[in-house]
């Protein structure tokens, strides 16, 4: 069976890279003059050639946002369970040879994380873990999602890599979506970033997509972490990711995500600085060149850049977020696995959503609706 791997492989970083940047302004203005764009096009939508053009991309990506989903912002909250894990990797504050204090939530502090999420209104939640196989397991995620179907509409996972049979078993216990990023595409620089730990499988890890969407999981996110690479010959590479795993598993729905580097404990410094209007660049080049992928911004952004991003191809973000497990009320100290850049409420965020006129969607649809025959 064909899986993404043998389609990366029929691709060379550096020559990816030189394309992107020997790009010329006539292949970016006919990308632009394009109705419908393949992979192509967005490599000259990526590239520095594309900048000058970057008001006529806002414009075009703003009216494709609206037209395939309205004005509206679907609204989500991560709900951190557990900062153990047995990687190291150099950029992340759950690092194993970080040596801090270990969490994960028992069943009833889960409860308590669970009271103040509903409280604030959100009703799709977004479950995140470190990567630690004896303890934060199959077993507790499918625990922890029985405890908390009944709560939210829809639960997304963010968690270790898993086999096909448990992203079946997390399906049929209520899971709608699995978010999994490959940190980088640069095989070799990968290794550098992850030295230890089942993280450091690059292939294990880049053909995790395949097993989720063969298990008929109904989302699937992808995003590669802005900093630790080229953005724009990283972006490729989770384009051309994208357009295999839509082309194969055409059933199920795709978003992307944007983590920039950010502060945390123990972290390295970014090795590639990516601006805010570089991202805005991404985030229209990802809209012009996919009408229907969903676009989510995190509180990893500050707020001047979340204010303005929303018309501009956003249709999910997170507001009011904690990074650590029992963070919310439980235990607001314990280790984040980063520094949130936005922490406004969900409250003002949601205020300013309806202030730019768009609808805030604290809830999209019902469970009831997909049992009716």
């Amino acid at each position: 069976m064909t899986n993404f791997k043998s389609v990366f492989e029929q691709y060379d970083w550096d020559t990816i890279q030189t394309k992107i940047y020997q790009t010329t302004t006539i292949e970016v203005e006919q990308a632009l003059a394009k109705t419908k764009r393949n992979l192509d096009d967005f490599l000259a939508l990526i590239s520095p050639a594309a900048q000058p053009y970057l008001e006529q991309m806002a414009q075009i990506s703003h009216e494709l946002t609206k037209k395939r989903f309205g004005k509206t912002i679907q609204m989500y909250a991560p709900l951190y369970l557990s900062n153990e894990c047995q990687n190291i990797c150099t950029y992340c504050g759950f690092s194993m040879d970080n040596k801090i204090k270990r969490k994960t939530l028992t069943e009833s502090e889960i409860t308590l994380e669970v009271e103040a999420l509903k409280k604030a209104g959100f009703d799709h939640v977004l479950l995140v873990t470190g990567e630690a196989n004896y303890t934060v397991n199959i077993n507790y995620f499918l625990k922890s999602v029985t405890q908390i179907k009944n709560d939210f509409s829809t639960i997304s996972v963010e968690v270790q890599p898993l086999s096909t049979e448990e992203y079946k078993q997390l399906h049929q216990a209520g899971v709608y979506s699995v978010l999994v990023y490959q940190e980088t595409y640069h095989r070799d620089v990968y290794k550098q970033y992850h030295t230890k730990g089942k993280k450091s499988n690059f292939d294990f890890r880049l053909e995790t997509p395949d097993r989720v969407g063969t298990a008929g999981i109904h989302k699937i996110g992808l995003g590669v972490l802005l900093g630790l690479e080229d953005w724009r010959t990283d972006s490729f590479f989770n384009a051309l990711h994208l357009d295999y795993l839509q082309k194969t598993y055409w059933k199920t729905k795709y978003t992307v995500s944007f983590p920039r580097l950010r502060p945390a404990e123990g972290v390295i410094q970014p090795n590639f600085i990516m601006d805010d209007k570089d991202l805005t660049q991404l985030i229209c080049a990802y809209r012009l060149w996919n009408e229907d992928l969903e676009i989510s911004i995190s509180t990893r952004e500050n707020e001047k850049f979340r204010n303005n991003i929303i018309p501009l191809g956003t249709t999910s973000m997170s507001a009011g977020s904690k990074t650590n497990p029992g963070g919310y009320v439980v235990d607001p100290q314990s280790l984040e696995q980063f520094e949130i850049s936005d922490e406004r409420s969900a409250s003002e965020i949601a205020a300013l959503i309806s202030s730019q006129g768009y609808e805030p969607v604290w809830k999209d649809w019902d469970k009831t609706f997909s049992q009716i025959s």
